[in-house]
This record gives structure tokens, C-alpha cells and sequence, in this order.
């Protein structure tokens, strides 16, 4: 008798924030009208929790998170659905802002070839073989949030320095642990990833053929201790 596996919860949020990201971004940059009007509605709800922005509730369709996994297996729990619903919405609304004018997708899945979690991605910021202090400190206050809101304001700030710099996220990746943080020992083991692949990131080998790198401008870059 074959054994199914039934899907994490943090893994079903994965899943579902990728099968909402993958069509609006694929028309998002064919410039269709309702994926651009959509984008816009969500970057409106960065920084607020789920249930503060109605009007996304049509937007966002969460109804999977409602349905026992489709391979067998229970519900959610009233807590795991409201931790899961959190997650997506956080994560989209970074990724609508993320998006914004930007002509290639800044959601990309992340792979040993080509990191593309959060660690790595602030990495990549940095001028190769130095510490760029300002982004280190944004980096290091993400990782200290006491809890989603908070984390997720806190990641604003990233995600408008990796914008500027055209660098991409897995948002599906940052989706499960974003689900995962406000769990027993969660926040750590995210903490834990996030450090490791931010010492872990290597620049890809440059050739003759390559582009300039990108300039590292962090003078406009201020340490902020609020929120």
C-alpha cells in the first residue's frame, strides 16, 4: 500500500502564494491591465495585516488554505488558518511592492545554483568581499522582529533596497517562513536560514562578456530604530 504524505502547512502556504504570483506576474510584464491594477491594490496593503484590507478579499483567493489537502489529510486549524492567511498576504503585498516597475520578475524560485532567499539576496547587495553596515542593520532587524507585523514592516525596507537594485526573492520560500516564525522555535530556525545563506552567498564569476556590476550606493541609507 502506497503511503501519502500529507503536505506541511507551512509547505500548502508555499504552494498557494506561488499559484497567485505566477499568472499576475507572467501579466504583469505584458502589461495587461487587470495584473498591473491588481499589483496596485496589494502594494495598498503592505505593512496591514490580513484582516485590515477588505478589499483584497477578492482579490487574494485563500480558499485552498480553507480545504483538506487534496492528497488526503486534515484541515487547518483556526490558528494554522490565520497564521497561513497572514503569510500569503504579507508576502504578496512585498511582492507587489517588489514588482513594481520592474520589466523582469522579482519572484523567482530559489535553488543551491541560484539562491534567491532572503540571506542571499541581501548579500548581494554588498559590494563583493565587504559589509555594507546600513543593509547589515536592516538585515539584523528583520531577524529581531517580535512578530509578523512587526517582520513584515520591517521587510519593506528591504524589499525596496533589493527593487532598486533589480535582485530577486522566492517569495514562496519567504511565504513559508513567514508561516513558520510566530511557531515554538520557528523565529530561530528562520533566523538560522536567513544567516546561512547570507554567509553562504557567492557572487557568480564575472567574464569579460558580463555587464558592469551594479553601483552599492549606501549614502542615503539611515540606520531606523522605530517600528
Amino acid at each position: 500500500m502506497t503511503t501519502v504524505t500529507e503536505p506541511a502547512p507551512h509547505q500548502r502556504v508555499g504552494t498557494l502564494t506561488g499559484e497567485i504570483i505566477a499568472p499576475l506576474q507572467r501579466d504583469y510584464l505584458r502589461e495587461r491591465s487587470h495584473a498591473v491594477a491588481s499589483l496596485a491594490r496589494l502594494r495598498r496593503g503592505a505593512g496591514k495585516e490580513f484582516s485590515q484590507v477588505p478589499d483584497l478579499w477578492g482579490l487574494v483567493d485563500t480558499g485552498a488554505l480553507h480545504e483538506p489537502p487534496v492528497d488526503g489529510g486534515w484541515p487547518l486549524s483556526e490558528r494554522e488558518l490565520t497564521r497561513a492567511e497572514d503569510a500569503v498576504h504579507v508576502a504578496l503585498t512585498l511582492w507587489a511592492l517588489h514588482q513594481q516597475s520592474r520589466s523582469t520578475g522579482m519572484h523567482r524560485p530559489n535553488s543551491r545554483a541560484t539562491p534567491r532567499g532572503l540571506g542571499a539576496a541581501v548579500r548581494q547587495m554588498m559590494p563583493p568581499g565587504d559589509i555594507a553596515e546600513p543593509i547589515r542593520k536592516r538585515f539584523v532587524r528583520a531577524g529581531t522582529a517580535p512578530d509578523v507585523p512587526a517582520l513584515a514592516r520591517r521587510l519593506q525596507d528591504i524589499v525596496l533596497l533589493l527593487r532598486r537594485e533589480d535582485i530577486p526573492l522566492d517569495y514562496c520560500l519567504l511565504a513559508e517562513q513567514l508561516y513558520r516564525w510566530p511557531e515554538p522555535g520557528g523565529r530561530d530556525e528562520v533566523r538560522r536560514t536567513w544567516g546561512r545563506s547570507f554567509h553562504s552567498y557567492r557572487a557568480p564569476q564575472k567574464t569579460g562578456t558580463d555587464a558592469p556590476a551594479a553601483s552599492y550606493d549606501t549614502t542615503n541609507l539611515t540606520d531606523k530604530d522605530s517600528s
